[in-house]
């Protein structure tokens, strides 16, 4: 586990794809108690990555500090930014506004027409950093944070994620392509603005683009 930072209130650390979000066992707060030797260490998720997706995330150390990181959210002021390589050559940039309804049966988000019982809006910004090989690296801005919203959202106009399992019919040979690059926020303690930012791993197809700012 690589973590970033620590002190009493917060933690910022990186999540391996594979690994859940939420505290339960093999889960990324079990799994930090690990690393940090400290079996009842207080670990709060405040806001959560798919299981395949990997990169920034922070957690509250305490629940004043988590309660403080989850109005920022609510409030648009803790800012996440996400990296994905998707199919198709995409625009200079854009925004995607849907209402997106999640079918808990098949655990699967999917675009509707209509408002109605569950349906949410989602809303996001993107900018095209490079097109290669039949492919785009995008930068994602989230303005919400729904289920499966970047995955949906793309592969509903045509531009699956590389790697997609869920909504593409694509046989890729790369886990999928989708990156926690940058978390901005206030420290809830201190109120001192904080940003961190990752670059993806330096495997396919991450290694077909070098322009990850």
């Amino acid at each position: 586990m690589k973590i970033l930072h620590r002190d009493q209130a917060i933690l910022v650390c990186v999540k391996p794809a594979g690994v859940l979000s939420t505290d339960e066992p093999g889960g990324l707060p079990e799994l930090l108690r690990r690393e940090l030797g400290d079996a009842g260490a207080e670990l709060r998720t405040v806001h959560r990555l798919d299981r395949v997706v990997g990169g920034l995330m922070v957690l509250g150390c305490s629940a004043e500090a988590a309660s403080e990181l989850s109005r920022q959210m609510r409030e648009g002021e803790f800012h996440k930014e996400y990296l994905a390589v998707v199919h198709g050559e995409t625009p200079e940039a854009g925004s995607m506004r849907d209402l997106l309804w999640r079918d808990k049966a098949r655990k699967m988000t999917f675009v509707t027409e209509r408002p109605g019982k569950g349906v949410q809006e989602a809303l996001l910004d993107y900018t095209t950093l490079e097109c290669r090989k039949g492919m785009s690296l995008v930068r994602i801005r989230l303005h919400t944070g729904r289920t499966h919203q970047i995955r949906c959202q793309f592969a509903a106009r045509g531009w699956a994620l590389a790697g997609e399992r869920k909504y593409d019919t694509r046989e890729d040979p790369w886990p999928l392509a989708l990156w926690s690059a940058r978390i901005h926020f206030r420290h809830p303690e201190t109120g001192e603005a904080l940003d961190y930012h990752l670059p993806p791993p330096e495997t396919e197809p991450w290694s077909y683009f070098g322009k990850f700012e």
